[in-house]
């Protein structure tokens, strides 16, 4: 396998905010589960981790290792369909929404597997073009899976296309991508390469990428408290931006850890999840996470070897759903986050401003007008603020979290571990 740079993924408006911590634990059933595999309805059916024969100080540690990181909102473990243990920081409950960054890719990466059972896509091998006649040009070789890969040679510029974030149209912005390499060949992850499943998806469907994402997964698996952002276009932002719950995010990494089925239906085949969890690249090089990780169809590789194969769906400032399919274990892990309000992208007067100098200059800018109170970018959960974005602010961005990566694991491993 190839070793390639890696690219930070989505962007948000770091400002400094106050954290706290507070912890707790919910575990209220104590007798052995006799099925192996549950499915929530409303809620959540809650065992201690015995039921389900694991060992809690082992959850615990992970845990503790999790909130080593004051950026963590909140964490949970679930093992056979079921809730064994969770806890958030101080002011966060289950109830609290986080935003997903780059989760999303797994998401909507999940409608091309649909849309092929349907054959609304013939292939993952079919070109791009095929569905987006714009794509007739230089990237007329491009196809389904070098975009779900991260190879398909779209430009990189030095600001990794958080550009796009800022733009009214993200789809407008995406279209205009040329080519910079030749694709299959290098690993390079590439926010445009998400964002034209929106189009992708919309040309197969005739359905907007964020209704279909309700109408075919997440009404069927119950998680349906949940934002799907869209651009100030009406685009849905399909390379980041879902605000939910840990539990809620958590439906979908049962979803994956059953091999696409839910309850009886088949709602992804089980081929695609098998490719899906199939390691393409590895040795990925990471200036933020100590850990030399894989990809493959829009989720990452945290652990592919004899201890645990493990995938995660991840975001840029420390979110993660980890899918361990083998030993049927869900753990995720979402960061502080202080809602600007709204579903679509609204970015008031600052939008006459963000086209103005270098990412980090916007930035600071924003945050200038902020402190004089020219603007409010924070609103209060819910949402109050002159500006409707996803942001995750100073107190969300992890840091211990990436340096402790590979302990982590570790210890997610051994907490799976009947």
């Amino acid at each position: 396998m190839k070793n390639s740079k890696i690219r930070n993924c989505a962007f948000g408006l770091a400002m400094l905010l106050g954290s706290g911590l507070a912890s707790a634990s919910v575990a209220i059933t104590t007798n052995k589960v006799a099925n192996p595999q549950h499915y929530p309805a409303d809620e959540w059916q809650e065992v201690t981790a015995a039921a389900v024969n694991l060992d809690q100080t082992k959850i615990d540690h992970l845990f503790d290792l999790s909130f080593e990181d004051s950026a963590t909102q909140g964490v949970a473990f679930f093992k056979n369909g079921l809730l064994v243990s969770e806890r958030y920081a101080e002011g966060y409950d289950k109830n609290s929404h986080g935003t997903s960054w780059s989760m999303a890719k797994s998401f909507y990466a999940a409608l091309i597997g649909i849309s092929i059972d349907r054959g609304e896509i013939e292939s993952l091998d079919d070109t791009v073009a095929k569905y987006l006649d714009y794509f007739n040009d230089e990237r007329r070789d491009i196809t389904i899976r070098q975009i779900l890969n991260m190879t398909s040679g779209l430009e990189m510029p030095s600001h990794e296309h958080e550009e796009m974030f800022f733009s009214r149209d993200h789809l407008a912005y995406a279209k205009e991508v040329g080519v910079e390499q030749k694709a299959g060949q290098v690993f390079e992850y590439n926010n445009v390469n998400s964002m034209l499943l929106a189009d992708i998806l919309f040309e197969v469907t005739g359905v907007p990428a964020d209704e279909l994402l309700a109408e075919r997964i997440l009404n069927k698996i119950g998680l349906t408290d949940v934002v799907l952002w869209q651009d100030s276009a009406g685009n849905p932002l399909t390379y980041c931006c879902i605000d939910s719950t840990v539990r809620q995010y958590s439906r979908f990494g049962l979803l994956f850890a059953r091999n696409g089925n839910w309850n009886g239906e088949q709602i992804i085949a089980s081929d695609y999840i098998d490719e899906t969890f199939t390691r393409v690249w590895d040795s990925l090089n990471s200036a933020t996470i100590n850990q030399n990780r894989g990809y493959s169809l829009h989720w990452w590789v945290s652990s592919h070897d004899e201890r645990a194969v493990i995938f995660n769906a991840s975001g840029k400032f420390g979110q993660y759903i980890f899918v361990d399919r083998s030993n049927d274990v869900v753990f995720t892990r979402i960061t502080k986050y202080h809602s600007t309000g709204g579903s679509k992208q609204e970015w008031g007067v600052l939008k006459y401003v963000n086209w103005l100098g270098s990412i980090d200059f916007r930035i600071s800018l924003a945050a200038f007008l902020d402190y004089l109170g020219l603007i409010k970018l924070q609103g209060n959960e819910g949402g109050s603020g002159d500006i409707k974005t996803p942001a995750t602010f100073e107190d969300g961005t992890s840091t211990e979290f990436f340096d402790n990566y590979n302990t982590i694991i570790d210890a997610l491993i051994e907490a799976g571990k009947s």
